[in-house]
């Protein structure tokens, strides 16, 4: 008797998004299992997220389903046990210590070079690209590269750091067109080994190693898309870390998705099967603990790049499933594209943001040019 209970409720939810049950709009859900209402009651985003994973609803339009339930903050009308634990559980432990540095390389980054290959643009670069004057994900994610340069004053000779190189497609960039030596660190084994020979013969050394054992020195430093698995705890440290290894005169980008309000954790869902101890910064998390340490040169703001970025790396694993296939099963296949979109839906939303922050060390003498 309980469930036509617990789905009117979640009726009521999903209208005020405008959102049907069973209803013809490409952004509305298909439920196969009754049970969906009371486990979406109980679990809320994790509820959401395993009961799609397991078939129990399907929607033609993922990334429009959660573009609505975000702007209409439906995220913050359920509030369940299993997220009062995980709060608890981020405040007590600092779940992004050096050991456990190395488990997000292990539980994402090295499912399979074969699956990012066939996903991502030709370098590999894994973060959102710059769509200004771009048409292609290729030129979105060179456009970016070019762009940090720039924003960077790369000149021919310098040392540069690149703090999460990933698969090293950044590293090489860097290294070709501005003639630079280059150190790139990153947690994920299959990440370094495919960048070590990716850069072969290039003045690009990649490294195993997590960003606190740095005591290297740099004229410029950059990181893309790697704070966001700092956590909450360690911002302080990341951003000494960084001081400590970038010359009098440097500079320093961190691009990074933005939070729009201060948080200790992540969705549950996204902890749970995709990112492990991941959580986005905020503008103030950011600004407090640069405070003392940097000179705020410049912040630009381009979150509905995201958008772009993730429905192309969607299309391209639909376009490559078969070729990806043999390594994953079907269960995998729902996990991605829930991510894939869900994430797209949220930067499309405005619930996230993504920006490129540039510090320097002790000022930029005269004024710093604000290069977009």
């Amino acid at each position: 008797m309980a469930q036509p209970k617990f789905r009117k409720k979640v009726e009521r939810l999903l209208a005020s998004a405008d959102i049907q049950i069973d209803g013809n709009r490409p952004w509305d859900i298909q439920v196969h299992n009754q049970d969906l209402y009371s486990r979406l009651l109980a679990k809320g985003s994790l509820g959401l997220g395993e009961s799609y994973q397991e078939g129990w609803w399907d929607c033609d339009r993922l990334d429009e389903f959660f573009h609505r339930i975000l702007r209409a903050r439906l995220n913050t009308s359920i509030r369940t046990t299993i997220e009062f634990f995980e709060v608890l559980q981020s405040k007590l432990l600092n779940l992004q210590k050096p050991s456990r540095a190395f488990e997000v390389g292990q539980r994402h980054y090295d499912i399979g070079n074969n699956l990012f290959q066939h996903m991502l643009d030709k370098r590999l670069i894994y973060s959102c690209g710059y769509w200004k004057d771009a048409s292609t994900l290729d030129e979105a994610q060179e456009a970016k590269l070019d762009l940090i340069c720039r924003k960077l004053d790369l000149q021919p000779g310098m040392r540069v750091l690149d703090i999460g190189c990933g698969w090293g497609g950044a590293a090489r960039y860097v290294a070709e067109q501005y003639q630079v030596e280059v150190v790139g660190i990153v947690v994920s084994e299959e990440q370094a080994k495919f960048g070590q020979s990716y850069c072969q013969g290039l003045p690009v050394e990649i490294r195993l190693q997590d960003y606190r054992d740095l005591t290297d020195k740099f004229d410029r430093i950059f990181s893309l898309g790697m704070i966001e698995h700092v956590g909450y705890k360690n911002y302080r440290t990341f951003f000494q870390t960084v001081k400590r290894c970038l010359q009098e005169d440097g500079l320093f980008l961190l691009h990074t998705i933005g939070s729009n309000r201060s948080v200790t954790r992540t969705d549950p869902w996204l902890s749970r099967y995709i990112f492990p101890n991941s959580m986005l910064p905020s503008a103030r998390q950011i600004c407090t603990n640069i405070e003392g340490l940097f000179v705020l040169e410049d912040w630009h703001n381009f979150g509905a790049d995201y958008d772009r970025t993730l429905m192309h790396w969607h299309q391209n694993f639909l376009e490559n499933w078969e070729a990806i296939q043999p390594d994953y099963d079907e269960n995998f296949y729902r996990t991605w594209i829930y991510y894939l979109l869900s994430c797209a839906g949220s930067f499309r939303a405005r619930h996230n943001q993504l920006w490129q922050i540039v510090l320097s060390a002790n000022g930029n003498p005269g004024v710093y040019p604000s290069v977009r």
